[in-house]
């Protein structure tokens, strides 16, 4: 049996929410209050805990209070002045190194770095900039980190059970669109406002408008779904053990209030809701079009990029401005590589500027398996769909690096050494 949440968002979803819901579900704010005070942040907030009643219905509200710090002299106000815009003013960099130095359980530190990179690159999509440059204004704020990192925490500390990629066994409803307008940092905006949008665009989240002219999804709200939601369903089959409740902020024709349904399901359930995309990840995919590269120098970049963490990397040729051939070099990598991905792009490469997005891949699961054949040792690549016990087998691959080598060492053809080694492998299994 595994562990899953079902968020029930009828008027939306908000960082305070989700919060929210979680905690009423049991995580003691003690324990959220103590990890969250290991980002740096603990003379900036009080986390507070208040039941709040949403047409007649009563459900947890979490407020995150900024801690004000009055001062007379000009010297003294100035600096707290610029100490509460920088609040406003985080940058990506520095956000995931309060998260990296906070020591935070492993899942929730990882599921918080991704929250807030696909954020980013939302952001930075939205205002045509790179991730790291990116102003969170009031993402940044103390109040959206808490609910961000506070959101992960309390998945983690209720064990919600992972998949393969180690991502929450979360769903989710399809998320209402809202309407009219918002103020914020960049003005008044149009609901749902840019980032909104630019997150549902990059998962293909599905939306339906139930005609409340409100801000029904946040940013922030928006970037813990699409980054941790596994699929946007109607409710799983599940046994329900608990309903938390989650209160916004605005009293609304129907209650406002988001349910996180926690509940069991067996692995059989869990198989059938996931059969049409079984094994989703989520992937930064970096580019950039150099027309100014000696040649020789990208070999030596396939290598370099693929020791930090690159999974595939590859070129195409292309045609620039003022008629200049080029190629457009292309790097596949975890979300967590992207950093050092690009740190190696700027050191080995000619580029300005590189283009980073977050996409989804659909993958087969796989291992690799040894064989003998007459000529030696051969590694084979296996994938195949279903669980253990039904699984299909779809590729068997060689590698070709080991082919290569018996190849040389043999003096024989490499398609021969590939050729037994896939038929030593179908032998071996009777197929």
């Amino acid at each position: 049996m595994s562990k899953i949440i079902y968020l029930q968002c009828p008027t939306g979803i908000s960082g305070d929410m989700c919060l929210g819901a979680l905690v009423s579900l049991g995580v003691p704010i003690e324990y959220l209050t103590t990890k969250l005070n290991a980002l740096g942040i603990e003379n900036e907030y009080r986390l507070r805990m208040e039941l709040v009643h949403r047409n007649g219905q009563e459900a947890t509200k979490l407020h995150v209070d900024l801690i004000e710090h009055h001062h007379h002299d000009d010297d003294t106000h100035k600096k707290h002045k610029h100490h509460q815009e920088h609040h406003h003013r985080r940058h990506l960099p520095e956000i995931e190194a309060m998260i990296l130095g906070a020591k935070l359980p492993g899942r929730a530190e990882k599921w918080s770095l991704a929250v807030f990179r696909q954020l980013a690159v939302a952001e930075g999509a939205v205002h045509g900039i790179a991730p790291e440059k990116v102003h969170f204004h009031e993402v940044g704020a103390v109040d959206a980190i808490v609910d961000i990192v506070g959101t992960c925490l309390c998945l983690d500390w209720l064990d919600i059970s992972s998949n393969e990629q180690d991502l929450p066994l979360l769903y989710c409803s399809p998320l209402p669109t809202g309407g009219g307008t918002v103020r914020a940092a960049h003005g008044l905006m149009a609901v749902p406002v840019p980032a909104v949008l630019k997150l549902w665009e990059m998962r293909g989240c599905p939306v339906y408008s139930n005609g409340i002219d409100k801000e029904l999804v946040t940013p922030t709200g928006a970037a813990i779904a699409t980054t941790l939601v596994q699929q946007f369903i109607s409710p799983p089959a599940m046994t329900i053990k608990q309903i938390g409740l989650g209160a916004g902020n605005l009293n609304l024709t129907i209650p406002n209030i988001l349910q996180a349904w926690l509940g069991l399901t067996s692995d059989s359930n869990q198989s059938n809701q996931t059969k049409t995309s079984p094994y989703i990840e989520k992937i930064s995919v970096l580019e950039t079009q150099i027309d100014d590269l000696n040649p020789q120098a990208i070999g030596f970049l396939y290598d370099a990029l693929f020791e930090v963490g690159a999974l595939d990397v590859f070129t195409q040729a292309i045609g620039m401005k003022k008629s200049r051939p080029a190629i457009l070099l292309t790097v596949i990598c975890n979300l967590d590589k992207c950093d050092r991905i690009q740190e190696v792009l700027f050191r080995e490469t000619t580029t300005l500027g590189i283009r980073t997005s977050i996409q989804e891949r659909t993958t087969l699961k796989r291992e690799m398996q040894t064989i003998q054949t007459e000529f030696g040792s051969v590694k084979v690549k296996i994938a195949w769909q279903g669980e253990d016990m039904n699984k299909t087998i779809t590729n068997i691959q060689p590698e070709y690096e080991d082919c290569a080598e018996l190849a040389r060492k043999q003096n024989i053809p490499w398609r021969e050494v590939h050729r037994i080694a896939l038929q030593t492998w179908h032998q071996k299994h009777n197929q």
